[in-house]
């Protein structure tokens, strides 16, 4: 690492990770005017044609890859945004040591950039990290950042896990808390908006569960509260989500109308009756008080956020 140390820093070059996931389209969209950006992802090859986007292929679960990625560069960003993670609940629970080298040491790794980095009295280094809701238990929410953590799956206990590890080794960060993450992106896996549409553009019915509650977020949006906080220069932990909070049942019902799809294909359950391998927090979400009294940007309620993928799909000719 001693030649990450040895640089300086540049104020208008940021590195994305996770970059051609959906979050991460949505910062490299609103962050490549104004800056240089970094952008490290899983896939052989970046698709993402704007400027000042330099891509590089990079596991952060490997720190020596990490750290050659970064080293190629003259400079060392002033922001590292990290969109990167195991999201897939069940297949964290089926297997956890996959789950723990992205989530766990993934943001080790990052963190143990930044430490190196800010040991010179010159440089600084700034880690924009997503969390998520699954660090809760669900049995009272929405949760306000104050809140004890409790979570019932191993991917909730990995997030949680890596929250700790930025807390106890950086001193300025963000911990973006966040639900629900939908919208549309070039070659994103699936969402819950996505996934509802397709299928019931085909006509199948399908099976949604109407005990589990959240405050669904628009990748958009997200990305641009994120923004305003790093230009704000924002410290600390911070729940960024939607502004209407029902449950998933009740999502894809307004998902259906707003797309003008059959409300009949779509058949709530309750989620004891799925037997998934992780377990979910039932009454989830987030409290977003303390984020619309500090930011400019809009959170968004489900109708507008809805009325923003329709548009994005028309545009994109899905």
């Amino acid at each position: 690492m001693r030649s990450i140390i040895s640089k300086e820093i540049k104020p208008d070059l940021v590195c994305v990770t996770g970059a051609l996931g959906l979050l991460g389209q949505k910062l490299l969209e609103i962050l490549s005017p104004s800056f240089e950006i970094l952008a490290l992802d899983l896939q052989a090859e970046g698709f993402i044609s704007l400027p000042q986007i330099f891509y590089q292929q990079v596991d952060i679960s490997d720190q020596n890859q990490l750290n050659s990625a970064i080293e190629e560069w003259s400079f060392l960003p002033e922001v590292m945004i990290n969109t990167a993670a195991y999201t897939d609940v069940d297949g964290c629970e089926i297997d956890k040591e996959k789950a723990w080298k992205v989530n766990g040491d993934g943001v080790r790794n990052l963190v143990n950039v930044c430490k190196e980095a800010n040991r010179q009295d010159a440089s600084h280094i700034k880690l924009v990290h997503l969390s998520t809701d699954y660090i809760f238990d669900g049995k009272k929410g929405p949760y306000s950042e104050d809140d004890l953590p409790n979570p019932l799956s191993y991917y909730g206990k990995t997030k949680l896990e890596s929250e700790k590890t930025i807390n106890e080794n950086l001193d300025d960060f963000i911990i973006v808390r966040s639900n629900v993450l939908y919208g549309w992106g070039k070659n994103v896996k699936s969402n819950f908006v996505l996934w509802a549409i397709n299928k019931l553009k085909e006509n199948q019915k399908i099976n949604v569960v109407n005990d589990q509650y959240n405050n669904p977020t628009l990748a958009d949006n997200l990305a641009c509260a994120i923004v305003e906080l790093i230009s704000n220069k924002f410290s600390g932990v911070i729940n960024i989500a939607g502004r209407e909070y029902l449950s998933r049942y009740d999502f894809a019902l307004k998902i259906a109308e707003k797309f003008g799809l059959n409300k009949e294909n779509i058949l709530p359950i309750q989620t004891s009756r799925l037997h998934q391998p992780a377990p979910r927090p039932l009454k989830g979400g987030l409290k977003i008080e303390f984020a619309q009294k500090i930011l400019k940007t809009k959170l968004l309620d489900v109708n507008e956020g809805l009325d923003f993928v329709k548009k994005q799909l028309q545009v994109s000719g899905v």
